[in-house]
């Protein structure tokens, strides 16, 4: 995950609509099911989907209340802590 990414998703969310981001996950999940793709492939659909579901998480805590920079810093804090574990 990388958090530039995650941030501008986040904007693009607030500036948009969270749909948009839900249906753009479903279709490149959906591409994941295509044979020919190759696993360096499927690796970049796979960075792409979790940071959409990262940036939906982030816009989830700043609606509950969080600002947005504490949203994402405690957002990667979670996702470093479950890595070291």
């Amino acid at each position: 995950m990388k958090l530039p990414v995650i941030k501008h998703l986040t904007s693009f969310i607030e500036e948009n609509d969270q749909d948009y981001v839900l249906e753009t996950i479903e279709t490149l999940e959906a591409l994941t099911e295509v044979p020919s793709l190759k696993d360096e492939e499927l690796d970049v659909i796979g960075e792409l989907i979790s940071n959409m579901y990262g940036a939906i998480e982030v816009d989830k805590m700043i609606k509950d209340g969080t600002p947005k920079k504490e949203a994402l810093n405690n957002f990667m804090k979670r996702v470093l802590g479950s890595i070291d574990k």
